[in-house]
């Protein structure tokens, strides 16, 4: 089962992380993309790349038939599928055994064998692995669903027994909703999956969601790698992911490891897999489901075992025996992921979609981002908006938790509208500090957005005093002379509104902004201002004041000079790169103009206003 080319099937940050590892194991990689696609990072990252469609997902990414043509054309003898896409699709891996190539994954009839909960319980009930009492039975006619779900005792879950994701599940709690729970969740899985089967499951209150990553190889060998807790959930979504669960001792991490095991021995399972359980407070532990796949979680397991289990999944499926033996393996420290997304978080967690204008991921002990962005790269309404994991390792959970909310602090993303700020205010909560966080953490505490301040006000207004001298310089030469008295100015954020009086303000006299947190947010055109305590990106195009001199927007370090004494240039073209906060920017010509002389050199020190350019405003006609 030897090969020598990995096509990724995938997209974004775990394709990027998949190739890290396969190259540096010696393999040559094939990256695939949609046309949404084809400026990212994981594209250029790979030693090749091949199109395999428009954006939409059935015409590039699910489309087998496209991947593997990808594969032939270039020659790849073996395929990883990450995860999400075409990852649990048994027909995909079937056709990758068909058509001679490595699928990098389970075989095809163990991912069948989970695909469909009720047929996957009725599985694990037979192989003794603890199952929530319920109903997975073949009669799905309302009435008799009805009947079971009486039976079982309220409150009861729906689910859809051929999917996951939050998608076809209902809780029920008053018999007066059963009903209408029932049908809806029917037409909501045969939407989203092709099927409307159901089964029941009796709702564990108040617990915790456990999940065990476990691997196998083609020898007979099946390990545990420990637990991961994704309590922490909205809509049956995982929110933050920690590695150990602050609920689970070394006598309950052997039995549900035991458990898990058995699992996969049970439908003969090979490569890298998570055995999902719900938790009670009352330490009893029940099986969910088991996810045919690496997860988006797995980071924090590889932080707390030092393994790279991208490298175990290669290794497996070439063949070789698992690298270590249960007793072999060992634990040390704890790690925290939580997943940055371009949505809205106190709006309705509305995806975001737009350019990120800069990206600037923390570094510093312990923290790791797995990400697939860039500068200009723009966040597709086609995909999953997640813009990067952020995972923080310490040698206690205190030291994960905190330096994981300084890396988001830290972590610099300018365009979209983020959930930064939110997963900074769920880390710090008293509830989750202390490890208690359950299933019902986000529905029993509220998290509305932050209020406006006079401090917001007022920076806001400051912002708009910068932005509009340096966005709108044609109207603004000699503005100071001529707009003496301070000028009313409304700002509008989150619906309401305020009348500043501001000095030297000129048009526009509406300025519409938002707040994420302590970031401020201000939209003027196309032109996006962002102000926090630590970070400020001036615009990028920066025209010369009445006297021809183009001045720093803030205090930095010149990084090059483009220009020099005598040069014709254009509008758009960039004379000085300023380095401030940590951040580069390129300041460009605001209009066509003749460089008289430069006041700067390389790697000086300027304060803000310091005159770097000075410019001919009316170059001579051509």
């Amino acid at each position: 089962m030897g090969f020598t080319k990995v096509l990724v099937a995938n997209r974004g940050e775990i394709a990027w992380r998949v190739m890290r590892t396969a190259k540096a194991m010696g393999y040559r990689t094939v990256a695939v993309y949609s046309d949404a696609d084809k400026e990212a990072p994981h594209v250029a990252f790979a030693d090749e790349a091949v199109r395999v469609g428009p954006p939409p997902v059935g015409e590039s990414y699910l489309s087998i038939d496209r991947i593997l043509e990808a594969a032939r054309k270039r020659g790849a003898d073996a395929i990883h599928p990450g995860y999400g896409f075409l990852s649990e699709n048994e027909a995909f891996a079937a056709a990758c055994e068909k058509a001679g190539i490595v699928f990098i994954g389970p075989p095809a009839s163990a991912i069948a064998a989970m695909g469909n909960k009720a047929a996957a319980k009725r599985r694990m009930i037979e192989a003794k692995v603890p199952c929530v009492p319920g109903y997975q039975g073949a009669d799905q006619s309302d009435g008799n669903l009805e009947k079971e779900a009486r039976k079982i005792g309220l409150p009861v879950m729906v689910k859809a027994a051929a999917g996951g994701g939050g998608r076809g599940m209902r809780l029920v709690e008053h018999d007066g909703d059963l009903l209408e729970a029932i049908r809806t969740a029917r037409t909501e899985a045969e939407s989203a999956f092709g099927s409307g089967e159901l089964i029941l499951e009796k709702a564990v209150v108040d617990a915790r969601h456990v999940e065990i990553q476990v691997f196998a190889d083609a020898h007979g060998n099946v390990v545990h790698l420990g637990e991961r807790d994704c309590s922490v959930q909205r809509r049956h979504q995982k929110v933050i992911e920690e590695a150990p669960s602050p609920a689970v001792d070394a006598d309950l991490r052997r039995r549900m490891g035991a458990a898990a095991v058995a699992a996969a021995e049970a439908i003969g399972y090979r490569g890298a897999g998570t055995v999902e359980f719900l938790l009670g407070s009352d330490g009893v532990f029940y099986f969910l489901e088991m996810n045919t796949r690496l997860q988006v979680e797995h980071p924090v397991t590889e932080a707390i075992t030092g393994l790279d289990l991208v490298e175990w999944q290669l290794r497996v499926a070439r063949g070789e025996k698992l690298p270590l033996t249960q007793d072999h393996i060992t634990f040390a420290g704890h790690a925290i992921e939580v997943r940055l997304y371009a949505e809205d978080a106190y709006g309705g967690f509305l995806p975001q979609t737009g350019r990120i204008d800069v990206w600037r991921p923390a570094t510093g002990p312990g923290v790791r981002i797995d990400h697939g962005m860039k500068d200009g790269l723009a966040i597709s309404p086609f995909y999953d908006p997640m813009i990067a994991k952020v995972i923080a390792h310490g040698a206690t959970r205190e030291e994960a938790r905190t330096r994981l909310i300084r890396a988001l602090r830290e972590t610099v993303v300018l365009g979209p509208t983020t959930n930064r700020h939110f997963l900074i205010r769920l880390l710090e909560h008293p509830e989750f500090a202390a490890g208690e966080a359950t299933t019902a953490f986000l529905t029993k505490h509220e998290f509305p957005g932050p209020a406006i301040s006079d401090a917001h006000w007022t920076a806001a207004a400051n912002l708009l005093w910068q932005a509009s001298a340096e966005h709108y310089p044609a109207p603004l030469r000699g503005w100071r002379n001529s707009n003496p008295e301070p000028t009313p100015i409304r700002l509008a954020a989150n619906g309401a509104e305020r009348l500043l009086h501001v000095d030297g303000i000129r048009p526009p006299h509406e300025m519409p902004f938002h707040i994420d947190g302590d970031d401020i947010v201000v939209d003027l055109d196309a032109f996006t201002v962002r102000f926090t305590d630590k970070t400020y990106a001036p615009p990028e195009t920066a025209a010369a004041g009445s006297d021809g001199k183009l001045r720093a927007p803030m205090d930095g370090r010149i990084v090059s000079i483009k220009v020099a004494p005598g040069e014709q240039v254009s509008r758009g073209q960039t004379l000085v790169v300023l380095e401030a906060m940590k951040i580069q920017h390129q300041l460009k010509a605001a209009l066509d103009a003749k460089v008289e002389a430069i006041s700067v050199h390389e790697g000086q020190q300027v304060s803000n206003r310091t005159v770097l350019v000075t410019m001919a405003l009316d170059p001579p006609a051509h």
